[in-house]
């Protein structure tokens, strides 16, 4: 019996379809209903909020696909629209919280109507490559939202957020700290793989690089306490003028959600209030921050072309890899992201199965880690769809490799995620790096 590609290639799309509007459900299924309207700060998003969002970006992609297809609701693509001028007017993303309808029954009632509209969609179409190209986005988008809610969740209840699946975060307690050196020379930066990528990870293209040494480990919490206890945020001498405007303006002390307790430091996060453990990577800091640290430690931030080698490339075979350790997927045993639910970072040094062959750990997974380099298209970019990701090519900063709260299926050595240089609501880190 011969199968048929295309019924096949269906299936897999359902599956995947499925897959990731279940990890959605999951990740809000023990809140209280009053906790899915309360929007704790302005960069901040309710969880309805979420929910609807990315069930009504299937609505833009199938509109995108099908000129006669018929939006649910006006009122709630107004709601719902983050920034697509293309859609009409955006809601304002500080007033999300204060808006009581649709109520959370109402986004619940949206997001499984646009699942039975997505799944005969796909079930009921010849779908062209582009198609299916949309599509997949749609499901890489709701992955991003996953990691945005986590990042709401922790700041709206820390603690008091009880997740389905809670695992126990590997520990260890001393590594050595050192760095490594990674050949110069040109470089073939960006997505190598034949599975779906941003259009910012393409096209592959060719860089040159001087010898340079980076840390094998992202910096950790007591690393980073160092330089909080020297006074790094009471001196300009080490920031960038307007980062130490920011530690001014927003009485920056530590990184966001340290607090000091009778005379320790001690961070609030989904584990409680807790001493700071000082093997776990630094967290919640911004690019202000890490490159105030690198200057105090008279190192330097990393361009993400020197991330991405560092992270992927064998020397040896002189080729490059998806991933740190090769082209397999990621496993728990390998890296901590969402899937391993551990819900907060790992100890450095406790995944040896992850490491790149320069030897670099925890490349994949825990933090988010900052490079020096601003977020612009590649050579020869071309946008994939259009108010995506090129509108924001100013002011913003890339970080690569994910977080724990990122899911497996998103991300790879090539992703490249970016912030404003000021913002340390995510959860960010990053490793050093100098001339060699």
């Amino acid at each position: 019996m011969t199968s048929n590609p295309q019924l096949e290639e269906g299936k897999s799309l359902l599956e995947s379809f499925r897959e990731t509007r279940n990890r959605t459900l999951q990740l809000v299924k023990t809140l209280e209903k009053d906790d899915y309207v309360v929007q704790t700060a302005s960069y901040m998003s309710p969880p309805k909020w979420h929910i609807g969002h990315v069930s009504w970006i299937y609505e833009a992609i199938m509109s995108k696909l099908d000129k006669n297809y018929e939006f649910y609701s006006k009122e709630f693509s107004e709601y719902l629209n983050s920034y697509y001028q293309q859609f009409g007017v955006p809601h304002d993303k500080g007033l999300r919280g204060v808006v009581s309808r649709p109520t959370v029954d109402q986004i619940f009632q949206y997001f499984n109507t646009i699942n039975q509209r997505v799944e005969r969609f796909i079930e009921s179409q010849s779908l062209s490559d582009e198609a299916k190209r949309l599509i997949v986005m749609g499901f890489h988008h709701e992955c991003q939202h996953q990691e945005l809610l986590v990042y709401d969740l922790q700041h709206l209840l820390a603690e008091q957020y009880k997740p389905v699946t809670k695992n126990s975060i590997p520990r260890q307690k001393h590594v050595e700290k050192k760095s490594v050196l990674i050949k110069g020379g040109i470089y073939t930066m960006g997505y190598n793989g034949s599975e779906f990528c941003y259009d910012i990870e393409a096209p592959e293209h060719k860089v040159y690089l001087n010898d340079f040494k980076i840390d094998v480990f992202p910096i950790t919490n007591e690393e980073y306490l160092k330089f909080v206890e020297d006074g790094g945020y009471e001196t300009y001498r080490y920031w960038l003028s307007d980062g130490w405007e920011k530690v001014k303006s927003n009485n920056w002390k530590a990184p966001m959600y340290w607090e000091k307790i009778e005379g320790q430091w001690h961070v609030r996060d989904f584990l409680g209030i807790r001493k700071i453990n000082p093997n776990e990577p630094v967290c919640h800091v911004s690019y202000y921050e890490a490159d105030a640290y690198c200057k105090w430690a008279g190192k330097r931030l990393p361009t993400e072309a020197e991330w991405e080698k560092a992270a992927c490339w064998n020397e040896e075979k002189e080729e490059k890899a998806i991933y740190p350790w090769g082209n397999d997927s990621p496993s728990a045993g390998k890296c901590n992201l969402l899937e391993s639910y551990n819900w907060g970072c790992a100890d450095v040094g406790v995944f040896p199965k992850g490491v790149s062959p320069s030897g670099c750990h925890q490349m994949i997974g825990d933090v988010w880690e900052w490079t020096s380099s601003e977020f612009v298209g590649y050579p020869g970019f071309k946008s994939g769809f259009d108010e995506y990701n090129d509108k924001w090519f100013t002011n913003q900063k890339v970080l690569r490799g994910g977080s724990f709260a990122t899911p497996s299926m998103s991300i790879r050595g090539s992703y490249r995620n970016f912030f404003r240089l000021d913002e340390r609501w995510l959860f960010s880190g990053f490793r050093c790096a100098e001339d060699y």
